[in-house]
């Protein structure tokens, strides 16, 4: 579960974010407010992240920002794009332009779920995944193989596929601290699932997938013993 904060002056765009968040299993919303000035200290120290708008009465949310000396991670929701260059330069791990989908929430806060793990150097064993509409939690362990999909990527467990927006790149990240590897351009596999290696091509299940040259070293130091 990651914590965070809303300091967001209009009413609407409260109401989108706790809307999000209810919607969100690892997500827990410590309060609300409409100025950086008004939230108590106790709570900036217990919470994860902060939804901060830009445009806030008395003092911006880049200048409140600015204001603290260890700041928590930062997710800018604003209705101006001009100011992301100054935004990314405070080290905001991501900038949401209003309106936003719920989708592009999800990503974002699932970015920071992952840098939370990072962090903690925790070895997350279970993950939530946004598509079609609904939250799939998927068990690391029944992961066989991820898949790029064009602009998309093929989660494919023991029982089920889950294509999603995003990139393979991503995943490696994700799967950082797990028994993955990557083999090929298009391919990520668990090690776990492997059934056998013949010449350049892995075998899981059903599924025979290439073994790329670029990977290919890395690949075999991983299986060596």
């Amino acid at each position: 579960m990651i914590h965070c904060l809303i300091i967001e002056d209009e009413h609407g765009a409260q109401e989108v974010l706790q809307n999000y968040i209810e919607k969100t299993p690892f997500v827990n919303c410590l309060g609300v407010y409409e100025s950086g000035l008004d939230v108590p200290l106790q709570e900036l120290d217990e919470t994860d992240f902060l939804f901060l708008d830009i445009q806030l009465p008395e003092l911006n949310g880049l200048s409140f920002l600015r204001t603290l000396s260890n700041p928590p991670k930062v997710i800018i929701t604003t209705a101006y794009p001009d100011y992301a260059v100054e935004a990314f330069e405070e080290a905001v791990v991501d900038y949401l332009v209003k309106p936003f989908s719920y989708e592009r929430f999800f990503k974002a806060v699932n970015r920071l779920q992952d840098i939370k793990a990072l962090d903690n150097n925790e070895n997350t064993k279970q993950l939530f995944i946004y598509a079609d509409k609904a939250i799939y939690k998927v068990n690391i362990d029944d992961i066989l193989f991820l898949k790029a999909e064009v602009d998309y990527v093929k989660v494919v467990t023991k029982d089920k596929s889950i294509l999603i927006l995003d990139s393979l790149r991503n995943w490696e990240e994700k799967l950082y601290n797990s028994n993955f590897v990557r083999i090929h351009r298009s391919y990520i596999i668990n090690l776990d699932k492997i059934e056998k290696v013949l010449g350049n091509q892995v075998f899981i299940q059903d599924t025979v997938m290439p073994i790329g040259k670029t990977y290919k070293n890395d690949f075999l130091k991983r299986i060596s013993y």
